[in-house]
């Protein structure tokens, strides 16, 4: 089964709209890994202090044929199109194991 890895990376808190997004739009799940930001965007300060913002970290393994419409579903559901709301990209999968209900819709 040719399959594609969206990644999608957004502030803490927006982990399960992105996750509701993909399944709502044909995903079978996905796992929620925290994490934090270091980018040139990411310089907040508390009483001086630099702080690095959490963020959560979404992994959507998809059909590859289903990658683009579960994109376009996380991005309008996130706003990744405005700026500071987090990033998505897609990757392909050579090789899949552990996922035989992914593999076989009738193992659910």
């Amino acid at each position: 089964m040719n399959t594609s890895l969206i990644v999608t990376i957004v502030r803490k808190g927006w982990g399960s709209t992105v996750l509701e997004a993909s399944v709502e739009a044909g995903a079978r799940g996905g796992t929620v890994i925290g994490g934090r930001g270091a980018g040139i965007n990411e310089k907040e300060k508390i009483f001086g202090v630099s702080i690095e913002p959490e963020k959560e970290i979404v992994l959507t393994l998809v059909p590859a044929q289903r990658a683009d419409a579960i994109l376009e579903a996380i991005v309008a559901a996130a706003g990744l199109n405005d700026v500071g709301q987090g990033i998505a990209f897609v990757l392909p999968v050579d090789k899949v194991v552990g996922v035989a209900h992914f593999l076989d819709p009738s193992r659910r």
